[in-house]
């Protein structure tokens, strides 16, 4: 075998190289304004995708809920991008563990799925501040959403992050994203700001290359369609089954007379609000209204080579998760609405990941328009109702502020916000003494909308009752000269749809006693997850002040689990309001008297198999006697308020 010359050889690889980047099996993705569809390296094609965000799955579960959304016979998966999960301080990022949003979108790749990236940096995603990072709001006159220059840096220092993690997986370079929204659903936000748009897309484009399908979502409604479009931003809808599928495609086609139709966000089923009913959507409906979009695609092109036209991007949600720690967000409708811990969303794929009903309603519909993948759906993962677990009160809160707030407090004439005091989530004590002896009952209040969320009020340790925005804004109170009123304030989840305002935490006006407002705080920012995840409070010795089961308290229990850790619902019996932590781990918010949510999903991953689990709870407002957690097999949605019974899911 002569040996080549090393010009030949070069020479050669040359030409190679040449044939691949002109042959027409080079990776692209693509619109097709003449046929009104995508092109996937030069063929027509359609998807149907489903929503999954990683940041409310368990890493550990992620491949069995992405395999999930593979044998129902999804092509793809739509994935936001929260920016405040990962920069939770200005320059200090974190992309490990459930973080690892790289790992991720390999693992996406792996099980053969494509994606459908929505970066942001707004997502909404009823997500803490809709991925907005609480520290933008440390210059309390930025204006979020728009050409602010303070925002605007803040955002291109986190593209220039994130972006570069993103585009060698672009289809176009060998990946899997076939296409990256850019904001999200802009004209629904007052502000309008076109240069904004401008601004993004300049961003996308120089961060990702001019080859990238770079999209909008924005609701059927012509006034919200005109703020969130821009040209060089391929305009997608988003609506529900029960709209009349052809009337909202109309209203896209408006904005883009050619091209691909596109529902970028088909709801499969609705949240839920604390003191609200269990949401839900029947099975029969959401695949009907699948049905008709795909139908639809057949009919509008029937004249052209390609069969799509409507693009469903299959579901909004097909798997919601969890709102683990502080992470839900809230709504704005005429007044503050929470969203609640369980994002199940009455999912085709449960909160726990199981397949539903609704799961196999939507394959079989798939199964008519395209073939599934062979083999079975993977079952239900395994539960356990571990049974009723004692807990026994460690301390009252405003007994332990030395483990919690090691730094000491913060002396102000007025209360500061959060976000004055740089603390984005949880909880912050407000501390000062009465001025003057009230022997009749005053009123002890603040104007509304300036607690915010909720504020739990003490005298002398004493459990008073709670302040709350847009309800209870004023309590009647007595007392004498130098007596303590401390305030512990919680954020519930900074407003991420629905308000133009910024939703800034804390006490945001002053506290009065009858008018007169009260002065020389102390402000207690608490750090209670660092000491929980160092162990506290079950590497301590109870307080032995710990009387009474009123106002904010810490309680603590352990259990083991039978050699297993299968995933597990505990359910508070008797308890009001609080926080729940095992083994370190933040499962979110109960709000047992409110509901509709009467269980919090415990992961198996979080426990530990055949040895002693920690249960740390924070109560806020009052404990039962006898304080009992009771772990179940299955969760409760009930419907609270004027209802008392419990259904299960």
């Amino acid at each position: 075998s002569a040996r080549m010359g090393l010009p030949a050889l070069a020479l050669l690889l040359a030409v190679r190289l040449l044939q691949t980047q002109a042959s027409p099996s080079a990776r692209s993705f693509q619109l097709d304004y003449e046929h009104n569809c995508f092109l996937k390296d030069g063929v027509p094609f359609r998807y149907i995708s489903g929503s999954i965000h990683y940041a409310r799955v368990p890493r550990p579960a992620w491949r069995d809920r992405l395999l999930k959304m593979h044998m129902s016979g999804l092509s793809a998966v739509q994935v936001y991008v929260p920016w405040n999960y990962h920069e939770m301080l200005p320059g200090v990022y974190d992309f490990s563990g459930n973080r690892d949003v790289e790992a991720f979108l390999d693992l996406t790749a792996e099980l053969g799925l494509l994606v459908i990236l929505r970066p942001g940096p707004y997502i909404c995603a009823e997500w803490e501040m809709g991925g907005l990072p609480a520290w933008l709001l440390w210059k309390p006159n930025i204006i979020l959403r728009t050409s602010d220059p303070a925002y605007l840096a803040a955002v291109d220092s986190w593209l220039h992050v994130l972006l570069p993690k993103i585009k060698p997986r672009l289809y176009q370079h060998g990946g899997n994203i076939i296409s990256v929204q850019v904001e999200n659903e802009y004209g629904s936000y007052y502000a309008c700001d076109y240069g904004y748009l401008w601004h993004l897309l300049g961003s996308f484009r120089a961060l990702l290359g001019s080859e990238v399908l770079l999209f909008t979502t924005d609701s059927t409604r012509v006034e919200e369609l005109r703020c969130g479009t821009l040209q060089g931003l391929y305009a997608t809808i988003d609506f529900g089954p029960g709209s009349n599928v052809t009337e909202a495609f109309d209203a896209q086609r408006r904005v883009e007379p050619k091209g691909p139709l596109v529902n970028s966000e088909y709801y499969t089923g609705w949240l839920d609000y604390w003191g609200e009913a269990h949401a839900s959507t029947s099975a029969a409906w959401v695949a009907q209204g699948l049905e008709d979009m795909l139908q639809l695609g057949a009919s509008v092109n029937m004249q052209v080579v390609s069969w799509q036209g409507a693009q469903p991007s299959g579901e909004y949600m097909f798997h919601g998760g969890t709102n683990f720690a502080y992470w839900s967000g809230a709504d704005y409708k005429d007044q503050y609405k929470p969203v609640t811990t369980s994002y199940d969303y009455d999912a085709p794929l449960s909160e726990a990941g199981d397949p539903t009903e609704k799961l196999f309603a939507i394959r079989t519909v798939i199964s008519k328009f395209q073939p599934l993948p062979i083999g079975p759906m993977p079952p239900a993962t395994p539960k356990y109702a571990y049974g009723w677990v004692s807990l026994k009160k460690f301390a009252n809160l405003l007994d332990v502020l030395d483990v919690l707030c090691p730094s000491g407090p913060i002396q102000s004439q007025f209360p500061l916000t959060f976000e004055a005091i740089k603390q984005a989530h949880g909880f912050v004590v407000y501390h000062t003494q009465l001025p003057q002896d009230i022997p009749d009952p005053v009123t002890l209040g603040a104007p509304p909308h300036s607690i915010c969320d909720r504020g739990y009020v003490m005298l002398q340790k004493e459990y008073q009752g709670t302040l709350e925005r847009d309800r209870q804004i004023t309590l009647r109170v007595t007392g004498r000269a130098g007596d303590t009123l401390d305030v512990l304030l919680e954020n519930m989840g900074r407003i991420s749809f629905g308000a133009n305002v910024s939703d800034f935490k804390g006490v945001l006006e002053n506290i009065s006693l009858d008018s007169d407002p009260l002065s020389n705080w102390l402000i207690y920012p608490l750090a209670i997850d660092t000491a929980v995840q160092q162990g506290w409070p079950h590497n301590a010795v109870p307080k032995s002040s710990s009387r009474g089961r009123a106002g904010p308290a810490f309680y603590t229990g352990t259990f083991e689990t039978p050699g297993i850790a299968w995933d597990t619902f505990v359910k508070f019996p008797g308890w009001s309001k609080g926080q729940l932590w095992i083994n370190g781990f933040n499962l979110g918010r109960y709000w047992t008297s409110r509901g509709p949510q009467q269980t919090l999903f415990v992961p198996g991953s979080v426990l530990h198999a055949g040895r002693s689990n920690n249960i740390t709870v924070l109560e806020l407002e009052g404990a039962p006697l006898t304080p009992l957690l009771l772990f179940l097999d299955r969760p409760l949605f009930n419907r609270t308020l004027s209802h008392t019974t419990l259904d299960t899911e």
